[in-house]
Formats: C-alpha cells, sequence, structure tokens
C-alpha cells in the first residue's frame, strides 16, 4: 500500500512587494501635507492675526504721535526729515518677535506631541521636511507682512496726508522700507525655525530666538565699549535697520550698508537652516 505525501506548499514571493518598494512622497506631497498641518493648528491664525494686528496698531500709533512731534519745537524739524514708509512699518521688530514664535512652533509642536516620528517616517531622507517646512513659512510670512503693510497704509494715510507723509509708491525710498519689512521678516522666521529644528524644545527654541533677534541688541547697548558696538550693529534688528530705513535719518543700524545689512540677514536664515538639515540627518528623531 503507497503512502501519499503531499508536496509542501510553495510560497509566491511575487504576492508580497519587498520593503524596498515603499513609495516615497514626493515633495509636493510633502509640501501638502505640511500646508495642512500648518493651516489646521489654531496657534498658526493667532500668530498671523497677532503680526498684522501688532504691525498695523504700532504702525497708527507711530502716526498719531506726529501730532505732538509737531506741537515740540525740538521735535518738530525731525518730522521733515522723516519717510511715511517709516512709520508704516515702525511696528515691524513686534512683528519680528511674533514670527519667531510662528517658525519656532511649526517644528517644536511636532517633537512635543511625537508627530515628528511618523512624519520622519513617511520621509526617511528627512531633508525635503525642512525644507517643506521652510517653503510654507516663507510663504505665509509674505502673506501676512502684505496684509500688514497694506492696512498700515490705508489706515495711517490720513494722519500721514496731514503732514505730507504719505509714501508714494513709485518712490523707490517706499518700496526700500516695504521690501526690507519683507526681507528682515522672512529672515527671522527662517532663523526660528533652525534653532527649533536644532534644540526641538519650544521653551528652549523661543528663549533663544527671542534673545539674539529681540534682547542682545537692549541689553548690550548699555555698554559703551567700540567692540560691542560692533557686534550690536551684526545683530539681526539693528542690522535689519539699514534695510527698513531710506538713510535720511541715522539709526542704530547706520553701522552697515544696506548691502551688508542683506547679507547678514541672509546668514542668519540661512546658517540656522544648514546646520538643522545636517543634524536631521545625523541623529534620530
Amino acid at each position: 500500500m503507497s503512502t501519499l505525501t503531499a508536496d509542501p506548499p510553495t510560497t509566491s514571493h511575487a504576492a508580497t512587494p519587498p520593503a524596498a518598494a515603499q513609495v516615497q512622497p514626493t515633495f509636493a506631497g510633502v509640501v501638502r501635507g505640511e500646508w495642512i498641518k500648518l493651516l489646521s493648528l489654531r496657534s498658526t491664525w493667532w500668530a498671523l492675526a497677532s503680526t498684522a494686528a501688532v504691525i498695523t496698531l504700532v504702525a497708527l500709533a507711530a502716526a498719531a504721535s506726529l501730532n505732538a512731534m509737531a506741537d515740540d519745537p525740538a521735535l518738530a524739524p525731525g518730522i521733515e526729515q522723516m519717510h511715511g514708509a517709516e512709520v508704516i512699518s515702525s511696528g515691524f521688530h513686534f512683528g519680528m518677535l511674533t514670527i519667531a514664535v510662528l517658525g519656532a512652533l511649526l517644528i517644536t509642536g511636532e517633537y512635543a506631541t511625537g508627530l515628528i516620528r511618523s512624519t520622519f517616517a513617511a520621509v526617511p531622507t528627512r531633508i525635503p521636511v525642512l525644507a517643506a517646512k521652510a517653503l510654507t513659512l516663507v510663504v505665509l510670512t509674505a502673506a501676512v507682512t502684505l496684509v500688514s503693510v497694506t492696512l498700515s497704509y490705508f489706515l495711517t494715510m490720513p494722519r500721514l496726508s496731514q503732514y505730507d507723509l504719505v509714501p508714494a509708491l513709485d518712490d523707490p525710498g517706499t518700496w526700500r522700507v516695504f521690501g526690507g519689512t519683507l526681507y528682515s521678516l522672512i529672515s527671522a522666521a527662517l532663523f526660528s525655525l533652525g534653532v527649533g529644528t536644532l534644540l526641538r524644545s519650544t521653551a528652549a527654541s523661543l528663549t533663544a530666538a527671542l534673545t539674539v533677534l529681540l534682547l542682545l541688541p537692549g541689553i548690550l547697548s548699555f555698554i559703551r565699549l567700540d567692540w560691542v558696538e560692533t557686534v550690536v550693529s551684526y545683530l539681526p534688528l539693528p542690522a535689519s535697520s539699514a534695510l527698513l530705513t531710506t538713510g535720511a535719518v541715522e539709526t542704530q543700524g547706520a553701522y552697515l550698508s544696506a548691502q551688508a545689512s542683506l547679507i547678514v540677514m541672509a546668514a542668519y536664515a540661512v546658517v540656522p537652516i544648514a546646520a538643522a538639515a545636517v543634524t536631521l540627518h545625523r541623529r534620530d528623531a
């Protein structure tokens, strides 16, 4: 009597796709995902609204103060040297604060919730995630700056017109100030994003970013040493002053030319982002 034996089942290798065949998202897909995450957060809308509000309100306050300047014989001659675009952009340094908060939260919020692990699991190379975050941050910063400057322009126009300070849109000085405002806010946003990526902590990132962007110039200004004053002129807030003025009035950032200020502010954006990219590539989430 013969014994029948069943053949062992064969395994089909074609039925199970190899792990290497996992589809990688395109950069456009990564950007789309970052947009969805960013715009779904209430903190994003609060930061954007705060930026527009503070820039506009400070511009209104600066325009309102022109009456007091005109009534003071010692200050009245200074109005003639002012440029209306400088009044409109006078709330820039407060906008830098709120934009820096947005830049840090864009990355540290994911570390705090643990969502960053899922993000990096979907995009193992990680660098496209940082690039997508930087791109969305630049677009949002540009949009809120445009809204803020437009609101400030129209709301301050009645007061500025009393002193013939309404900035002409065909005046190169007007676009130098408005362009400098946009350029400096984008630089501050990317600086904060880079610092946030490096430190991964919201509290530490905001402390470091706001100290460099806003606090150090005020603290070091009390030290009357030549080399300290030189260092202060290369900090973000004083350096950006050369971009936010027409040159008619001496400012704290007058130590730097406009070209030097462009380079310095670009370095504050590029260096932290580059360091963050290297760090993301080398360390675990």
